[in-house]
């Protein structure tokens, strides 16, 4: 799970800082792989290959959308539902985070994919087949976590 904190302004004209959050569980990754056409990996990939900016902020958006949720105070739940996203979508928040993605190109898009796979799901991926997880999330992370360490 992602917990991201973002600073905003509210329509208050307020200043605040709070935690939003996002997460994937496998078979909600499972499900993005069967429904995209080709997989997801193919579908990163194309969008990336094509350089399609309008296709690729309308699925990365949906991404995002994807992945958020409002976890429970108990921590027992994760509430994930086309009101909750309306509500997020509709927040000073979510501007900040897309205009984030939009200024911070593909490596802020990456690690925010990283961040929300599963890290069990990563290493089997990455302990199984190096390329295989590059593939899912259609970067070249493995090299890149290489050069950065």
């Amino acid at each position: 799970m992602l917990i991201k904190a973002i600073t905003y302004t509210n329509y208050n004209g307020e200043k605040k800082t709070k935690n939003f959050y996002f997460n994937l569980t496998r078979s909600e990754i499972s499900r993005m792989e069967f429904m995209a056409d080709g997989g997801l990996a193919m579908k990163f990939k194309k969008m990336f290959e094509t350089q399609d900016k309008k296709e690729l902020f309308a699925y990365f958006e949906e991404f995002i959308l994807d992945c958020y949720g409002e976890k429970s105070e108990d921590g027992e739940l994760f509430i994930k539902n086309d009101d909750v996203r309306e509500k997020f979508r509709n927040h000073p928040a979510y501007d900040v985070l897309i205009m984030e993605f939009l200024t911070g190109g593909e490596k802020a898009m990456s690690d925010f994919v990283n961040a929300v796979i599963p890290s069990d799901l990563q290493d089997n991926m990455k302990n199984a087949d190096p390329e295989a997880f590059n593939k899912l999330v259609g970067f070249d992370v493995i090299n890149a976590n290489k050069a950065e360490g």
